[in-house]
C-alpha cells in the first residue's frame, strides 16, 4: 500500500514538472516571438524613416535639377516660362510611362521589397 502511495505520489510530481516545464517553455517562445516581432518592427521602422529620408533629399535634388532644366530650356528657346512648361512635359510624359507600367513593374517590385523587408 505504502509502495502504491510512494508510485503514485511519483507520477504527481512527474507530471507536475512536465506542468512546470511547458510552462516555462511556453514563456520562452512568447518571448522569442516578442523579440522576433520587435526585430521586424524596427528593421520596417528604419527602413522607412531610412527611405523617407533618402525621398526629402531626392525631392530636393529633383527639384533644383528642375529648375535647372527648366531655366537652362527658357533660355534656349528665348522664353523662360516656355522652357518651365517643357521641364513638366518631360515630367508629364514619365508619370504617364509609370502609370502605365505600374501593373507589370511597379507594383511587383514593391510587393517583392516589403516581402523581403518583413522576412529578412
Amino acid at each position: 500500500m505504502q509502495e502504491e502511495k510512494t508510485k503514485t505520489e511519483e507520477i504527481k510530481e512527474e507530471a507536475q514538472d512536465i506542468v512546470n516545464h511547458i510552462g516555462d517553455f511556453l514563456e520562452t517562445y512568447y518571448q522569442l516571438l516578442s523579440l522576433r516581432l520587435a526585430k521586424t518592427f524596427v528593421d520596417i521602422t528604419s527602413s522607412l524613416i531610412n527611405s523617407i529620408i533618402l525621398a526629402l533629399l531626392g525631392f530636393l535634388f529633383l527639384s533644383f535639377v528642375s529648375l535647372g532644366l527648366a531655366w537652362w530650356l527658357g533660355n534656349i528657346v528665348d522664353n523662360r516660362a516656355a522652357g518651365f512648361f517643357i521641364t513638366a512635359g518631360i515630367y508629364l510624359v514619365i508619370m504617364a510611362l509609370l502609370i502605365v507600367m505600374r501593373k507589370k513593374l511597379i507594383f511587383p517590385f514593391l510587393k517583392n521589397f516589403l516581402t523581403r523587408k518583413i522576412y529578412d
